[in-house]
């Protein structure tokens, strides 16, 4: 297959009819563009703005329920605080940006798609193999998670063990082979239980909430900077950005049902400004709520911070058991949704032959089987293998910052190449806006090396594998029928034209 260029004149990728095998050669004419791409097509007009803003909430309602509160011990009420406040900017201003890209490139690829068509092939890989590292790790952790509230909850005397976690995978993967519409109707019902558990626990943690609970922990001597609010120092801002992150992580998603969407344009924006909204009101009433009445001290290091804020002594209440179950709905919430997620971006990243393209298959349901499968499976061994949910989410956290910053760098290019282009929707602020979420996304990726060290350097390796599979194999066998192919090559085709 000759390598994919970006001039207009160059020949379609590849030779004879692709079969989807890993290494047969990729469409070469209409007829097997066609082929090709009929064998790779999910459901349209599956999703309207209700589901989309359902999904958005759903990959994130879990970091409300857990998670955050390790924030708490890096920097503080103070400065878990003021991550929160810069972290919620960061996740505001690319929603922002997003939306535009999204209305514009209306594809499966989500990041990917967008970072192809600004900053090249290497720049969608990139960013496609960063959302990978996000949405394949963060199931896996959540797994866990999902294992020990069963075990905490006495759920059937069952405890936190491989055989939990292989039944979230292959339960909620089997209701995403069902059907795209089903998947995103069940996501809505478990996430609209969880958002209405997190309501009544804020209404009931205010009643207990005292201010002098927001800064009880000891102020470190010699950190620079503490003070009550502050125990752990200015540097203690800076190192709670990650678990700022856990009240937004995963919103970036939603742009990755585009292709299942009904008037993508104008429906993705209008859905993703509505869950970031959303997500924030419920950051602020979680965080208040529970710092107020359990305590930063004795919240900090709580693995289930929701329920310690409303039993400090230990004893059950009727509103701890609630809150604990909606807990768990939460997790299944954001396990099912990030699943999703993971499977649309290996998806596209199959389909126009930056991964095998035998994972972009779909079934007569139009679901991406082995898109669902693969991650899944993998998924899976790393939790039966490691049993360390935290290292696998800081991992994902990584990934995450990485891709969080090409995308918002994606808008600056595309906005200044490309100011001609049409945009159903425009980003409040334009260029300045990505701009901010850029420099905090880049904030982010280095913080993520103050908190855990190790996870900042497997997503390196894993980084480095990919890129060397990538520089080696398959960037000389890109599918131009891919739809975020075919976008990339227009737009040169066209600068062509103007240079000449």
């Amino acid at each position: 297959m000759a390598e994919r260029t970006d001039s207009p004149s160059a020949p379609p990728a590849g030779g004879a009819a692709g079969d989807g095998s890993p290494g047969s050669p990729g469409p070469a004419g209409p007829a097997e563009a066609a082929g090709y791409l009929d064998k790779r097509t999910l459901r349209r007009g599956s999703a309207g703005p209700l589901l989309l803003t359902g999904l958005g909430v759903a990959y994130v309602v879990s970091g409300d329920f857990s998670g955050w509160n390790f924030g708490l011990a890096q920097g503080g009420f103070g400065g878990l605080a003021l991550a929160a406040v810069l972290m919620g900017l960061m996740y505001t201003c690319m929603v922002f940006a997003l939306a535009e890209l999204a209305a514009i490139l209306p594809t499966a690829g989500g990041g990917y798609g967008f970072a192809r068509r600004a900053l090249g092939p290497w720049g969608g890989f990139l960013t496609g193999t960063a959302i990978l590292i996000e949405y394949v790790l963060a199931p896996a952790a959540i797994s866990l998670f999902i294992g020990d509230y069963v075990e905490s909850l006495r759920l059937f005397g069952l405890t936190s063990a491989w055989p939990v976690y292989l039944a979230c995978f292959v339960i909620f993967i089997g209701i995403h082979l069902w059907g795209v519409g089903e998947a995103l109707r069940f996501s809505f019902v478990v996430t609209g239980v969880a958002v209405a558990a997190l309501v009544v626990f804020a209404a009931g943690a205010f009643t207990d909430f005292d201010a002098g609970n927001l800064n009880d922990i000891p102020a470190d001597p010699d950190a620079f900077g503490a003070s009550s609010w502050l125990p752990f120092g200015l540097l203690g801002i800076w190192a709670a950005f990650p678990f700022g992150m856990w009240f937004f992580l995963g919103v970036e998603g939603v742009p990755l049902a585009a292709e299942e969407t009904r008037d993508p344009a104008r429906t993705l924006p209008r859905a993703m400004a509505t869950s970031m909204g959303i997500l924030l009101l419920l950051a602020l009433l979680t965080f208040l709520a529970a710092t107020g009445a359990g305590g930063a001290d004795a919240l900090k290091d709580a693995g289930n911070p929701l329920v310690a804020a409303l039993q400090p002594d230990g004893r059950a209440t009727t509103l701890g058991r609630i809150v604990n179950y909606a807990g768990l709905a939460g997790l299944v919430a954001s396990f099912f949704s990030l699943i999703y997620a993971g499977s649309r971006q290996l998806f596209a990243l199959s389909r126009a032959g930056y991964l095998p393209r035998f994972l972009s298959l779909t079934s007569r349901r139009k679901a991406p089987w082995l898109g669902l499968v693969v991650p899944g499976a993998l998924g899976f061994t790393l939790a039966a293998a490691t049993g360390d949910g935290a290292r696998m989410l800081n991992v994902a956290v990584f990934g995450a910052t990485i891709s969080y910053a090409l995308m918002s760098l994606s808008h600056i290019v595309l906005r200044r190449r490309e100011p001609a282009l049409p945009r159903p929707y425009r980003t409040p602020g334009g260029t300045a806006t990505s701009t901010v979420a850029f420099v905090l996304a880049c904030s982010a990726l280095v913080a993520t090396f103050l908190v855990d060290v190790t996870a900042a350097f497997i997503a390196l390796g894993v980084y480095a594998v990919a890129a060397a599979y990538f520089a080696l194999y398959s960037r000389h066998r890109l599918v131009a029928s891919a739809p975020e192919e075919e976008f990339a090559a227009l737009a040169a085709a066209e600068a062509e034209l103007a240079r000449e």
